[in-house]
């Protein structure tokens, strides 16, 4: 029987990950625009279904802070988590800022895929979370490191989709009190 998990609102937080400028000049994969907007619709979806928001900085001394493209659609109140591992799991300040949202599916956005969109989604599943990641909320520099990452966290049992096909899944049906509103960050 296959295995199949569906994102549900009450149980989900979205993680963005080291979107950062100097990174960004780097991706390949796909154009950044696309990535960042991809990305900004997630964020404005989690705020009005309430979803937490947990996102980090990679080394920002060296790669700068999140960039500004990105930053704005950012809530107020929320601070990254800087980190210098490249898992974020193994981040002593991102493990209990996640572990306090009290969720357990986690969808996981931003950059580099290969590394640590991939290592995070491999250590929360060793600790049974349940993750998902939009193909094309994510990038990397070189197109073989980002299709064999989506290869292999695909077989370890992350859910590989897209960001319409999880918004869709996080609202459920068209009478949510919310569809409209999510509706309009779709469009």
């Amino acid at each position: 029987m296959a295995n199949v998990n569906i994102l549900e609102a009450d149980l989900a937080a979205l993680v963005v990950i080291d979107v950062q400028e100097k990174m960004l000049t780097a991706i390949t994969t796909s154009p950044t625009d696309i990535i960042l907007d991809k990305i900004r619709r997630l964020i404005g979806v989690a705020q009005v279904l309430g979803l937490p928001i947990v996102y980090t900085e990679q080394y920002p001394q060296g790669l700068g802070p999140t960039s500004p493209r990105l930053k704005d659609w950012l809530p107020p109140g929320v601070r990254p988590v800087v980190k210098t591992t490249c898992s974020c799991w193994r981040d002593h300040n991102f493990r209990n800022t996640l572990q306090a949202t009290n969720r357990e599916h986690i969808i996981l956005a931003g950059l580099e895929t290969h590394v640590c969109v991939q290592q995070t989604a491999l250590d929360l599943l060793r600790v049974d979370y349940s993750v998902f990641v939009p193909v094309d909320a994510i990038g990397s520099r070189f197109p073989l490191d980002m299709n064999t990452s989506l290869d292999r966290m695909r077989h370890a049992g992350v859910e590989i989709s897209t960001t319409e096909a999880l918004i869709f899944d996080l609202v459920e049906r068209c009478d949510h009190p919310k569809f409209k509103d999510v509706l309009q960050l779709v469009k």
